[in-house]
């Protein structure tokens, strides 16, 4: 038996005592993916918030004498935080019985991050800077619709268990 590592021991009590009341019409795993994914999703949000507000306070900033607006760089500050998070959970404790490779689950997780960014780049633009809704609503709607598609992609894809 493998030895857990107290925080992912934490983690996992923390989340199952939540789980009773959706066992029935939820599997563990995907209740497991949705809490994990939900804060991840919350911590992200918080984080553009932050950034958005706080940090970039003028429409169009220079990082590396690149200009871009200040919700795309808010943005790629959340995302910073929210890629290597979003994965060690995948990782540890959704996905936590798949037996490929963490290098092949890396690449593939990473793989589907490019394609929400891509996505999510792009919606953000369309929401914000050709229809003008509000950044943050629109990056919470954005992150709802991504989430479902990312569910799909690493339950089947990323993460899968593969039968000897």
């Amino acid at each position: 038996m493998a030895i857990q590592h107290p925080i992912k021991t934490a983690i996992l009590k923390f989340i199952d005592f939540f789980y009773p009341p959706f066992k029935k019409f939820l599997g563990l795993q995907t209740f497991r993916y949705a809490v994990c994914g939900g804060s991840n999703a919350c911590l992200n949000l918080f984080i553009f918030f932050i950034a958005y507000n706080y940090l970039f306070l003028r429409e169009v900033v220079y990082p590396f004498d690149i200009a871009i607006s200040r919700y795309i760089a808010a943005y790629l500050v959340a995302l910073s935080v929210s890629f290597p998070v979003g994965f060690c959970l995948n990782k540890y404790v959704v996905f936590q019985e798949s037996n490929l490779l963490g290098r092949t689950q890396f690449i593939r997780y990473a793989s589907l991050t490019v394609t929400n960014i891509f996505l999510d780049y792009s919606l953000l633009h369309l929401l914000v800077g050709y229809f003008g809704l509000w950044a943050t609503p629109s990056q919470a709607l954005i992150i709802v619709i991504l989430s479902l598609f990312s569910y799909l992609f690493q339950t089947y894809y990323s993460f899968k268990t593969v039968k000897d």
